[in-house]
């Protein structure tokens, strides 16, 4: 995994979002430059599509959902679009299982002023939705809690 490298993010508010509001329909889109491993963080009320390189689909997307009384993190990973081989799909899913701590640190830092202000967000379940053609890597899990993730940076 790489290590999570602050200066190396850039945060965008969209409109309808603040640092510290709202909690529900808040999503976040996170995409990265290859060349210079900058990661790029948007924060908004829907996910930023225009952020999403359609022909690398490497993004991490996620949002804040609540179920009765308790909240949680659902993320969303494409593994692999139709047409790809399973070796493809396979190398993809072993990379983003790899670097999904570094994602996760990114996003928790990058919104850190909403977790300050409500610490119980540290404690939500992260849910990780791994989407692909094959069953095999078609699956969700549940991924700990940020609270793994607040101190990689």
């Amino acid at each position: 995994m790489s290590n999570f490298n602050p200066e190396r993010l850039f945060v965008e508010y969209r409109e309808g979002v603040t640092v510290t509001e709202p909690i529900i329909s808040r999503h976040h889109t996170l995409t990265h430059s290859d060349d210079t491993g900058d990661l790029f963080l948007t924060i908004g009320t829907k996910f930023a599509w225009n952020k999403v390189n359609p022909q690398l689909r490497d993004e991490v997307l996620g949002e804040w959902k609540a179920d009765g009384h308790y909240l949680y993190y659902s993320a969303y990973i494409l593994i692999n679009k139709e047409n790809q081989d399973f070796d493809t799909a396979m190398r993809r899913y072993e990379v983003f299982r790899r670097e999904l701590p570094l994602a996760l640190a990114a996003i928790r830092y990058g919104d850190r002023l909403l977790f300050e202000l409500y610490p119980v967000l540290d404690n939500a379940f992260i849910i990780l939705n791994f989407m692909s053609t094959y069953p095999q890597l078609y699956k969700q899990e549940v991924f700990g809690t940020f609270s793994s993730f607040s101190n990689l940076s």
